[in-house]
């Protein structure tokens, strides 16, 4: 019977460890424009107009002022989140197949300050 127990607890472990990876380390904050998304720091999260779905454009410079919101190689999508394939190899998280990144001028929690920035960068929003 205890073996019964320990291999209950084992699996029970087994799947909330699976589940901790499963979720993408995006979460909500508020902001002066309403609910945006913000990685699990909660720094906001924003999206690139010259990307297209499942694809990332912003390498070198671009990445330096825009880091990518990175997903681990053992990562797994969960709903709207998905993982795509940067050119560098590594990788990045994407909502509804737009790749998801932070702004280097934020600051704190709800800071939006790269919303518009150059007509090209957007708020992720839930």
């Amino acid at each position: 019977m205890k073996s019964v127990k320990f291999l209950s607890v084992v699996a029970a472990a087994a799947l909330a460890a699976t589940a901790a990876f499963a979720a993408a380390p995006v979460k909500e904050v508020d902001s002066a424009k309403g609910k945006v998304l913000a990685g699990e720091n909660g720094m906001t999260l924003y999206t690139f107009k010259k990307d297209v779905k499942g694809v990332s454009n912003c390498y070198d410079d671009c990445a330096k002022n825009w880091p990518p919101l990175m997903a681990a190689s053992d990562a797994k999508a969960d709903g709207a989140y998905s993982i795509i394939d940067r050119k560098d190899g590594t990788k990045q998280w994407a909502k509804d197949g737009m790749p998801l990144y932070y702004w280097v001028k934020d600051t704190k929690m709800g800071d939006i300050t790269g919303d518009g920035v150059g007509g090209n960068w957007d708020l992720a929003k839930p």
